[in-house]
């Protein structure tokens, strides 16, 4: 992916993948927009502002890394970790990340579409997964850390 691109999703962009490598200049809520709505995949009604959002985003980081790699197992992931980008669209103030990553030995796919405004702050954040024993696998996960 290109992010030399001066629009704002592809600066967005960059922060956000800086954030997940652990490098970012700034903390992830400079990131979201006050007003930001977070869509889980198995939650019914969407999550508003900035705050409930950087919870939920926070969980994610902490359950998405996928499953620890075990001696003689294929790497999941370009660094040899589970969670890991495999697409990317860019287009305008929009992105369509597609991830991948195994928990509980369950291969598990989905997208992050992510949406910022004209000053790069993300407005909305969509995470969508398949197939299902995956969504149980996030669910399951997701209520542990959260509890």
């Amino acid at each position: 992916m290109t992010l030399t691109d001066p629009s704002p999703i592809h600066q967005t962009m960059a922060s956000w993948l800086a954030h997940l490598a652990g490098g970012a200049p700034a903390p992830l809520e400079d990131l979201l927009h006050p007003d930001v709505v977070f869509w889980s995949p198995v939650i019914f009604a969407p999550q508003r502002g900035r705050d409930l959002t950087l919870i939920y985003l926070t969980a994610a980081s902490q359950v998405f890394p996928g499953d620890p790699e075990t001696e003689g197992s294929e790497p999941s992931g370009p660094s040899g970790g589970g969670f890991h980008y495999t697409k990317t669209v860019l287009d305008g103030n929009h992105a369509v990340l597609e991830f991948e990553t195994t928990m509980g030995g369950i291969q598990v796919n989905g997208v992050d579409i992510i949406t910022c405004d004209d000053n790069g702050l993300i407005t909305e954040f969509k995470v969508m997964i398949r197939p299902f024993k995956a969504i149980e696998a996030v669910r399951d996960r997701m209520a542990a850390m959260l509890a």
